[in-house]
């Protein structure tokens, strides 16, 4: 996948540190010496949402985007973590306006609320978020995915694979986001076989969002797919992978039960015990969106707006690792061609 090999580089680099932190913890990434004046004066605000930085997926992902501006760019990164409810995600944001960050990012859709209120009381300041694209402030910037075409792909090759003709589909917390990959991931599954049987399970319903840091539930979640029959579990569900992965490594036979991975490539963030078992995952670049957006501010571009990250542009796509799909290539190229040009429509709700 020629779109992908940046992000790869760029997401198995994440260092992995704990996993949720809390709302006390700060770290900061320094500039590197070869920075321009220019560009060690402009300092970036993170706020990790639940499951924080260690996460081995979306909080990772869009760390791996800091991390690169901060290298290349030599610019300051101010990091947070919500607390485990993340209810304190508007108060870090202010936080970090307030400390002088001129740019200030929330990794995820729960942060509209809170974002929304702060980026009227800090209207010099430009504001970022991942997964949202509701505010139309003027300093506030949507960074947006088509998460349905990855998952549509990732959801053809679990239909190549699966030898039981039973799949599945975990997702962290039953919302309008999660189930863009849902459908996609269905219609994928079923472009191959209108036949094959198709699970799906939401760790958590709203207002409890701790299905995206929830290893154990994600693990019973899979293991009861697995003890039904199912062969391929595709796993949307942030923190809660780790637990989905633990059960297909336990409970699987490998070379016959899989787990699909979602946001990095995930086979390169596992232990060498469960990479066999990693299939492939739905990657969705928050770390070029993070990365871009951080680039867009240092040339001059402070405005907000929407930006869409999608399969056509490389936003969106399958991971290789582990050389377990490369046989798949042929076709899912003739398929990502299609979606690309328009022949294809996804749907994005189940």
């Amino acid at each position: 996948m020629r779109k992908l090999g940046l992000a790869a580089v760029l997401v198995s680099a994440v260092t992995m540190v704990g996993a949720c932190g809390s709302s006390s913890k700060s770290t900061t990434t320094t500039p590197s010496s070869g920075g321009s004046s220019k560009a060690a004066a402009l300092k970036v605000g993170l706020v990790f949402d639940v499951g924080g930085r260690g996460d081995k997926s979306f909080n990772d992902a869009a760390a791996a985007g800091t991390t690169k501006a901060a290298s290349d760019l030599g610019v300051k990164v101010d990091y947070r973590s919500t607390n485990a409810t993340g209810t304190d995600r508007g108060e870090l944001m202010r936080q970090l306006a307030d400390a002088g960050d001129q740019f200030v990012i929330g990794n995820g859709f729960l942060f509209a609320d809170p974002l929304g209120k702060v980026a009227k009381q800090k209207p010099n300041t430009t504001f970022a978020i991942v997964d949202d694209a509701s505010l139309t402030d003027p300093n506030v910037l949507s960074l947006t995915f088509t998460e349905e075409q990855g998952s549509y792909l990732v959801g053809v090759i679990a239909a190549l694979t699966t030898k039981s003709k039973h799949v599945g589909y975990i997702g962290g917390v039953k919302t309008a986001l999660l189930q863009k990959f849902e459908a996609g991931y269905v219609a994928g599954v079923h472009k191959i076989d209108p036949s094959i049987k198709v699970d799906v399970t939401y760790l958590t319903n709203p207002p409890d969002f701790s299905g995206f840091a929830a290893p154990d539930k994600g693990k019973t979640a899979a293991k009861g797919m697995l003890d039904a029959g199912a062969d391929v579990v595709y796993a949307a569900a942030g923190g809660s992978n780790k637990g989905a992965f633990e059960a297909v490594k336990e409970t699987g036979k490998k070379g016959v039960d899989w787990a699909i991975g979602v946001d990095s490539d995930q086979y390169n963030l596992v232990d060498a015990a469960t990479k066999p078992y990693i299939l492939t995952s739905m990657v969705k670049h928050v770390d070029v969106a993070v990365f871009d957006a951080i680039k867009a501010y240092q040339d001059g571009d402070h405005k907000g707006g929407h930006k869409i990250f999608d399969l056509k542009s490389g936003g969106v796509g399958y991971a290789t690792s582990g050389g377990f799909v490369d046989k798949y290539k042929s076709q899912l190229d003739d398929l990502t061609k299609q979606i690309e040009d328009g022949t294809i429509k996804v749907p994005a709700t189940p």
